[in-house]
């Protein structure tokens, strides 16, 4: 009999064509909502391969309920969904999707940047309610991008290709990551390593790109918010629970900060009270990967993983071993 392949919800072309044409069987979770935790636990107990999103949860529980598994491939570059010790504890791969979706993140990590200095957020919104009475000086003033100092946060692939796009901006790039790049990648993108109090304190566009750990985790707390200028615009399109949201909603509120651009929530897709109701930041919905070409390369790696891996050959990208 053929081996099984769970997916857990419909998936952008190719879909699951490369799977059914490697000969697997497929199962899908063919409503576009996420799997249920009880549909997620009927359906691995038979399968040898999971393709899972990153709103799924992969615990040792649910580990439990799946005999025949040999490896998860995750529809994502981060595994933080993912308990990746036990599984390969149990002889499972996991498998993440890097690179493919490097350039499309970096876009919009730009476009959030560029609409949250700009205020395009609140714009809009007052041309689509009416609301716009003609062009005045001083209407929606917002910070300039040219010129001033980009800080990043997190280094990797995402990091370094946001830093690339700085350089048409005249931009000065400082970096925060947890271990210094190689220093031919700072001399390549320009970018110097600070500490992370003063990348705050000195940067006017702070871009978040850290994967989610216990280091990281709310890393941009009210302490971190407050060593940040009052002019400061804060990007994340990394993981939501990088930032302590409720301290952000105070400090845009109290215009700590300038603003805002968010593509990632820690509860997606609830928000913090409050941060709906402020024109200074710009809400995304979870659309880093979200280009064609990006989702379907995602869908490809995933897919080949699979095939690899149920073929008795390593796994093409292997998630890191946890840190």
């Amino acid at each position: 009999m053929s081996a099984e392949v769970l997916i857990t919800r419909p998936l952008p072309a190719p879909g699951a064509s490369l799977l059914e044409a490697a000969g697997f069987r497929v199962q899908m979770n063919t409503h576009d909502r996420p799997i249920t935790d009880t549909e997620l636990r009927a359906g691995v107990a038979s399968a040898d391969a999971l393709l899972c999103m990153l709103t799924d949860r992969i615990d040792a529980e649910l580990l439990d309920a799946a005999p025949n598994l040999r490896v998860i491939a995750n529809y994502a570059v981060g595994f933080d969904n993912i308990n990746v010790a036990e599984a390969r504890r149990r002889g499972i791969e996991v498998t993440t999707t890097p690179d493919v979706l490097t350039e499309a993140t970096a876009d919009l990590t730009w476009a959030l940047m560029l609409g949250a200095a700009r205020q395009l957020g609140a714009g809009e919104r007052m041309v689509r309610a009416g609301q716009w009475q003609g062009w005045a000086p001083d209407q929606l003033l917002g910070q300039p991008v040219a010129g001033r100092v980009l800080g990043i946060i997190g280094m990797g692939a995402i990091g370094q290709a946001v830093a690339r796009r700085a350089h048409g901006f005249g931009m000065a790039v400082r970096y925060f990551n947890r271990r210094r790049v190689d220093p031919t990648i700072e001399t390549a993108l320009g970018a110097q390593f600070l500490p992370l109090d003063e990348l705050l304190a000195t940067s006017d566009f702070v871009s978040l790109h850290a994967p989610r750990n216990e280091q990281s985790h709310r890393i941009i707390d009210a302490a971190a918010l407050a060593r940040m200028k009052s002019t400061a615009v804060l990007i994340n399109t990394g993981r939501g629970a990088l930032i302590d949201e409720a301290a952000l909603v105070v400090a845009l509120r109290e215009g700590r900060i300038a603003a805002a651009g968010l593509d990632v929530f820690e509860r997606e897709p609830e928000l913090a009270e409050g941060l709906i109701e402020l024109d200074n930041v710009v809400l995304a919905p979870h659309l880093g990967s979200a280009s064609t070409e990006a989702r379907a390369s995602m869908v490809r790696l995933c897919s080949e993983n699979i095939i690899e891996v149920l073929g008795g050959r390593p796994a093409l990208t292997p998630a890191p071993q946890p840190s």
